[in-house]
């Protein structure tokens, strides 16, 4: 049983529930048009999108098949598997599902259950906790999950030097072992967020005894207690996983998991051929964050060539600025870059009308932590307002970029090569180009793009990041604090910090949703975090992203994964699914 904090129910309940749209369409035997000839149902859930459909088949209901393999299409390439060291996005934590599990997950009301723990237990001022492990699991190498490999994992690596997730742990100040299967984190202050934690990175164990057989070369030959054990890996080329015999999981039927015996991870960063490949068969499930494809997958989805699963959530494309790098580290640079766009039309330029809702703020008007008051303040298109705010900064003689009065402004803007992106990317240079800003274009892979974000523990400051302006995607399902407080806490220490964007009012409000369980008093504290973003813009909005899941019909179980105490789980939610739960119908 888990234990959460004392006070109301989980404000995520609601926009789970809202949110959470599973489309899925078996094969058609007639035209493009009826859902009479399919057997599928289909509804709308409206919004300030234009809604997402939802589809659904009149399918016989197939116990799970064991055996088989398939192939999943990634949009991107990671750069290592050793949390606390690599940097890991939406396609990456589809990855870490097969290899990996962590102590708790979350489930479809919104609710953080145990996983690889057995219970969870705080203690009353939210600043101890106490996790039971459950008996008998072992990692891929044989050796043994306890106590004591957690707290190495914390120890040498989560908590050490040059961490990627200082800032998530920042407020953790150590574990202490009680016996072989329980610990407790003692935290620096009580933290109502701090299950968050347990369902991320920061929480999903590694094998001590393969981190010392291989060392720096770990993050290339990961080693958890997920579903699939880890067979090769040729970078940029695939992953191959096959499935661990001592999964230490069985479903309703108690068959052990996973179903199947193989699953290989191919990156396929350009879109069109990622959707192209499932519908030849060369991939089996792929996933998008893009409106374009997004439409071309319902579209398929709606014919009858493929499934979908769809979800719009707290998550926005936009983009973000490096606030110690001159000149966007002056706060009229990005207020008139910000009024410079008009983000109906970047969204339309992405494929997103009618699907993609503009986004002012980190949630979706249907969230219960968006706010009205924030929408309506956030910076609109003005071109002539941007014009003069940026002359403002032009004709200052102490402007922080050095150049003399009445000299353009200009910024370097970043973004991978995807066609999507490079015409994005195009239409910020004209928006921006049009009040006078020179605007130089750069094609970066992910990998080095997140890397460049995140920066180097060796940097003055520490993860300052390498670059002015990053394409970007912000937000996340977790509680306000979880995200919030990775997204800005101390540059420092907080590699998520990827803006570098601090500031007291900041800083107050983050204790607020720290150790208040009120919820009225942990809105008014997001809502003015919220505000203040608006009124110094470290980051920009392109519109709410509209994701997808999309697989072969014969493809089952995508968005139904189930807790192990068999509660629904949380979906295809930012387009991550667990492979550790699919199988293939038919055999």
């Amino acid at each position: 049983m888990s234990t959460t904090p004392r006070g109301p129910a989980r404000p995520l309940l609601r926009l789970l529930l809202a949110l959470l749209v599973t489309a899925l369409v078996a094969a058609a035997c007639g035209d493009d048009s009826g859902d009479a000839d399919t057997g599928a149902t289909t509804t709308t859930a409206e919004g300030d999108g234009g809604g997402v459909t939802t589809t659904e088949p009149e399918m016989p209901a197939d116990e799970p098949v064991m055996g088989g393999s398939i192939v999943v299409g990634l949009e991107a390439e990671t750069a290592q598997w050793l949390p606390g060291r690599g940097s890991f996005a939406n396609a990456a934590a589809i990855v870490l599902s097969a290899l990996y599990d962590s102590l708790a997950v979350r489930t479809a009301t919104g609710e953080i259950v145990p996983n690889l723990a057995e219970s969870i237990e705080p203690d009353d001022d939210l600043s101890v906790w106490t996790v039971t492990l459950r008996p008998g699991v072992v990692f891929h190498d044989g050796s043994a999950l306890t106590a004591e490999v957690v707290k190495g994992n914390f120890d040498e690596v989560l908590k050490a030097e040059g961490s990627t997730l200082t800032g998530t742990l920042a407020n953790v100040e150590s574990i202490t072992v009680v016996d072989e299967l329980t610990f407790f984190y003692t935290l620096t202050v009580g933290d109502a967020s701090f299950l968050d934690t347990l369902t991320g990175t920061a929480a999903i164990p590694f094998s001590m005894e393969g981190l010392a057989r291989f060392g720096e070369d770990y993050g290339d030959n990961p080693i958890g207690t997920g579903p699939f054990v880890f067979e090769s890996w040729t970078r940029d080329d695939r992953m191959v996983v096959t499935r661990n015999p001592n999964y230490w999981r069985t479903d309703d039927f108690g068959n052990q998991l996973p179903y199947l015996d193989q699953v290989t991870f191919r990156p396929i960063p350009d879109e069109d051929t990622r959707l192209a490949s499932v519908r030849s068969g060369d991939v089996d499930v792929a996933h998008t964050l893009r409106q374009s494809l997004f439409r071309q997958a319902r579209a398929a989805a709606e014919s009858g060539e493929l499934q979908t699963h769809e979800a719009i959530g707290n998550n926005g494309g936009g983009a973000i600025f490096n606030v110690l790098v001159p000149p966007v580290d002056d706060v009229r640079v990005r207020l008139a870059l910000a009024h410079g766009i008009n983000q109906s039309d970047l969204i339309e330029i992405l494929g997103g009308g009618g699907i993609t809702p503009e986004q002012t703020q980190y949630y979706s008007p249907d969230s219960p932590w968006f706010s009205q008051a924030v929408d309506d303040a956030f910076p609109k298109f003005d071109a002539d307002l941007a014009s003069e705010i940026l002359g403002e900064y032009v004709n200052d003689p102490a402007r922080s970029d050095g150049k003399a009065p009445g000299s353009p402004v200009a910024v370097e803007f970043n973004c991978p090569p995807d066609p999507s992106l490079i015409e994005l990317a195009q239409a910020y240079q004209a928006f921006w180009g049009s009040i006078g800003v020179e605007v130089g274009l750069n094609q970066v892979e992910q990998a080095p793009h997140i890397q460049n974000a995140i920066g180097s523990p060796d940097s003055d400051p520490p993860f300052a990041g390498s670059y002015m302006i990053n394409c970007w995607r912000n937000g996340g399902q977790a509680d306000p604090y979880t995200t919030l407080s990775q997204a800005f806490g101390p540059v420092a220490t907080t590699p998520g910090n990827v803006t570098n964007f601090t500031s007291e009012r900041l800083d107050a409000n983050l204790q607020v949703l720290r150790e208040s369980s009120d919820f009225d008093t942990r809105y008014a504290a997001n809502e003015d975090i919220m505000f203040e973003l608006a009124e110094q813009v470290p980051l920009l909005w392109t519109g709410g992203t509209a994701t997808a899941v999309f697989a072969r019909n014969e493809i089952r179980n995508i968005p139904t994964w189930t807790a192990p105490d068999g509660e629904l789980g949380f979906g295809v939610l930012d387009a991550v699914f667990r492979p550790g739960q699919i199988w293939i119908a038919g055999g």
